[in-house]
């Protein structure tokens, strides 16, 4: 299958920040026409430029725009909420659920992630899964439980069309730290999801699986060289154009 890279912009960004980020990144994907699939995940308020800027810019008609979260509410008194339909009015082709931030400063729980990765997949709009463990967690010795756990609520939810999602390992230990799980270390996590996955769906081997904790320039080509690893949930690398270009390219061996 095809590796996907997604950027994660997290919250940062400007109009004129990501035009210039943008119109780098067109200039490298003409260059060099990429074999995997791209996506970037932009705060909700720039869906609407990043979209704009696309039609304009031939080279990223193949890039996916995603979304870095969605509600598990259709509509209603949820202010500061968007919802899973508003974000398909802006084309949105990903969403990112579950990341270890949401869960962490918003408090969310594995049910709620469980619920906003229906709301998108009700929708047309496929999540992004995000599983990880803390340091501490690793430490204990509770990686395997964690990330089970995490992605089992997702499969309860959704067993009908699980084969639609896309996850992400996002050690949270190496989330923006500059720390990186050792390509060993990743691969048999990604084992352990790739299994769990096929216990639930025959339909497994469509399901991508990223890596998400550091992943750069440098790293990012003995990480992908693993035999589950299908692509990378991108953060601070997915700011410079160069960076990303790069790992896109890793992608493509």
């Amino acid at each position: 299958m095809k590796k996907l890279i997604a950027g994660n912009w997290k919250m940062n960004g400007s109009l004129a920040a990501n035009e210039a980020l943008l119109g780098a990144l067109a200039q490298g994907l003409a260059a060099n026409k990429p074999s995997c699939d791209i996506a970037v995940c932009v705060p909700a308020p720039y869906l609407a430029q990043v979209q704009a800027l696309k039609s304009v810019q031939p080279a990223l008609s193949t890039v996916g725009v995603g979304a870095q979260d969605v509600s598990a509410q259709a509509s209603g008194a949820y202010t500061g909420e968007v919802s899973a339909g508003m974000l398909k009015d802006f084309a949105c082709r990903y969403a990112i659920v579950g990341h270890s931030e949401r869960r962490q400063y918003h408090f969310e729980t594995d049910a709620l992630v469980a619920e906003k990765a229906r709301a998108a997949l009700a929708a047309g709009i496929t999540p992004i899964v995000c599983v990880g463990e803390t340091l501490a967690e690793r430490e204990a010795g509770h990686t395997e439980e964690v990330v089970k756990r995490q992605l089992a609520a997702v499969i309860h939810a959704n067993g009908h069309c699980i084969s639609e999602i896309v996850v992400a390992y996002e050690p949270v230990w190496a989330i923006g730290t500059g720390k990186t799980a050792s390509p060993e270390e990743a691969q048999a996590v990604h084992a352990v999801l790739r299994a769990q996955l096929k216990a639930a769906t025959d339909q497994s081997a469509r399901v991508k699986i990223l890596y998400g904790g550091s992943m750069n320039a440098a790293n990012a080509a003995t990480l992908l060289a693993q035999p589950d690893i299908d692509g990378g949930l991108i953060g601070g690398a997915s700011l410079n154009a160069p960076d990303f270009l790069k790992i896109i390219a890793a992608a493509q061996v």
